[in-house]
């Protein structure tokens, strides 16, 4: 008797030591929905660059071309979903284009979900030779992209400014080659509004997000590596948008509360605002309805 396998992601991003940014966003909620995960660790740093010291290596693109062929000799190459997040060069974002066209051809129906990770409030923490790199040769390969509002502006070399905008932008982006485009967050009429299209259903819908007070780490990581999971567990558009939001909200409404509680006096006010997604299992494993998308 075959036993139904579960579905495998590869997550090639960010990992760091302390705090949840990055792989350690990702895998533990990927896991918990029942997806086996294989992390690449793009940078294996001591903790997110909110901390006054970062310490770590960087994997380079001969780094992850050797993962690669190991994985491929042993053939432990069979993926179900790809996901990346933060790379740091044009070599390694190269190599990430050529890792998304093998697995394909080892698996013609893998999903690959882009979080195109360059930046966010207006500045860019990549080098800005990845843009180019990203618009043109990642971006087609994509099945699912997940930038926010500053990624969406510079994929797009639009302005964005209101909901009509973004529409406008999420429509250069499906022409790119996408089928699923979600902006995880813009700032639109002075909401925090999420929009997602997709191209199998016609449907294009938003889902306003209340704005807490505090500014979160690791939320965009969170939030792909969500989607990706629901997107594939309920089939389509808007519940899967509802589950990762409504999940996402509790995991940071918990957060600023803890951020808010006593502390020792030597804690920093990074660590304070650290995901806390162990605390959230219950809420990632079966999240709320309070929030709901709306068609467009």
């Amino acid at each position: 008797m075959n036993v139904k396998q579960p579905p495998h992601v590869l997550s090639v991003q960010s990992h760091v030591v302390s705090g949840y940014v990055g792989n350690k966003s990702a895998t533990f909620p990927l896991q918990l929905l029942g997806f086996e995960v294989d992390p690449i660790n793009s940078v294996q740093l001591t903790n997110h660059t909110g901390y006054k010291c970062v310490k770590g290596q960087v994997l380079d693109s001969n780094d992850l071309g050797e993962l690669m062929v190991g994985l491929r000799e042993n053939d432990l190459d069979h993926y179900s979903h790809l996901l990346t997040g933060y790379a740091g060069s044009a070599s390694f974002l190269k190599t990430i284009a050529k890792l998304v066209t093998d697995l394909k051809k080892k698996n013609p129906s893998l999903i690959y979900v882009c979080d195109p990770v360059m930046g966010d409030n207006g500045k860019m923490y990549v080098p800005n030779e990845l843009l180019e790199i990203y618009r043109d040769d990642i971006i087609p390969l994509a099945d699912i992209v997940t930038p926010n509002q500053f990624e969406l502006e510079l994929l797009t070399g639009r302005k964005v400014n209101n909901i009509t905008n973004v529409q406008e932008a999420i429509k250069e982006l499906h022409a790119k080659g996408p089928q699923t485009v979600v902006i995880s967050s813009t700032e639109i009429d002075k909401n925090l509004t999420t929009v997602a299209s997709t191209l199998k259903d016609g449907v294009m819908i938003k889902l306003e997000i209340p704005r807490l007070p505090a500014a979160f780490t690791g939320s965009g990581d969170l939030f792909a590596a969500l989607f990706l999971a629901h997107s594939h567990l309920q089939g389509s558009i808007k519940p899967a948008l509802e589950k990762t939001v409504n999940t996402l909200y509790e995991v940071l409404k918990k957060t600023h509360e803890y951020s808010k509680g006593p502390h020792e006096d030597s804690a920093q006010s990074a660590k304070k605002i650290e995901l806390r997604l162990i605390e959230s299992k219950k809420v990632i494993e079966n999240p709320g309805t309070e929030l709901v998308a709306e068609i467009l």
